[in-house]
């Protein structure tokens, strides 16, 4: 982030609300995009809300993998409806005001339920590595109260972070502009708004970052690393096969969720990067819950079974 001492004598008029600009840049196409991410918004529901369903209903999805897959499709649903309902409601009045409460509220819920997405990912992934390079002991390490402290770690462990940061950043003062070139309340944006030195705050960003973004990421690259290592040396194609294929839709979700956070929050900032991190934030806000209950459902029998015996029923 580019580090800015802007003077609060600049406006003494301080801001009561923001103006999220959204896809204002396409004037003609509000209503293309509000039928588009209207639609987008009921898949992923219905889609994620199926596979959590199917995991609690169904006997035969009633391992770990399938309890932190149901977990992780709750989480998504979450997280979608902090930040497109008010997307579709600002495409549909094409006003885009929001209160300087509910800018720290959107904001405050977005960045805990990302935070939660990163931990949820890694101790999906750490359930992988187990199940591949130590299963004689799977059922024993993975037990149910071991998933269930995981996932309410996941959840839990944030809370406290992202209120605080989210606390820090709105008790700067705000003056001047109050135009927030986004589709939501997120952190760059609003630092940019700020008045005085945001030297702190932006170092608390990278810091978060680091500790919830960066560090799992690290985390699932070593399981990954080791359990490609323990596949290559399985003597079969088909065991190397149904391996690769227990992996592969984890990380596809991985790629999509921490490559374009990484590049959001970690990467140095410069005047021109605002529509790069508006198109980025689509990526793990969006295109990851929409992709989440495709990639899992179609690559995975288990849930195709379970799935078209919930249909007949």
């Amino acid at each position: 982030m580019i580090h800015q001492e802007k003077s609060p004598k600049e406006n003494l008029t301080e801001l009561k609300e923001f103006v999220l600009l959204g896809f204002s840049e396409v004037p003609h196409l509000q209503w293309v995009l509000f039928g588009l991410f209207f639609v987008i918004y009921i898949i992923i529901l219905l889609g994620n809300g199926t596979i959590f369903l199917i995991t609690k209903l169904d006997p035969a999805l009633q391992t770990p993998m399938y309890f932190f897959l149901g977990n992780f499709s709750f989480l998504e649903m979450c997280y979608v409806t902090a930040t497109l309902p008010r997307m579709l409601m600002d495409l549909w009045t094409q006003k885009g005001r929001i209160s300087f409460l509910a800018c720290a509220v959107q904001m405050c819920f977005v960045i805990m339920f990302g935070g939660t997405e990163c931990l949820l990912l890694t101790v999906m992934a750490y359930d992988r590595y187990v199940a591949i390079c130590n299963p004689l002991h799977y059922s024993l390490v993975m037990n149910h109260k071991v998933c269930t402290l995981l996932v309410a770690g996941s959840w839990i462990s944030v809370v406290p972070v992202q209120i605080g940061q989210t606390f820090q950043i709105f008790s700067l003062p705000f003056c001047g502009f109050n135009l927030i070139n986004h589709f939501f309340c997120d952190i760059p944006p609003i630092l940019k708004l700020a008045c005085g030195d945001t030297f702190v705050n932006e170092m608390m960003v990278y810091l978060v970052a680091l500790l919830l973004v960066f560090t799992p990421f690290l985390l699932i690259l070593i399981s990954y690393g080791k359990i490609i290592s323990t596949i290559l040396k399985l003597s079969s194609d088909t065991s190397r096969t149904k391996a690769f294929s227990t992996c592969s839709s984890h990380l596809f979700v991985v790629a999509v969720f921490f490559g374009s956070g990484i590049i959001t929050y970690l990467r140095p900032k410069t005047q021109d990067s605002t529509e790069t991190d508006k198109m980025l934030s689509l990526f793990y806000t969006i295109v990851t819950p929409l992709c989440n209950p495709v990639i899992y459902s179609l690559r995975n029998k288990d849930v195709l079974m379970a799935l078209k015996k919930l249909l007949c029923k």
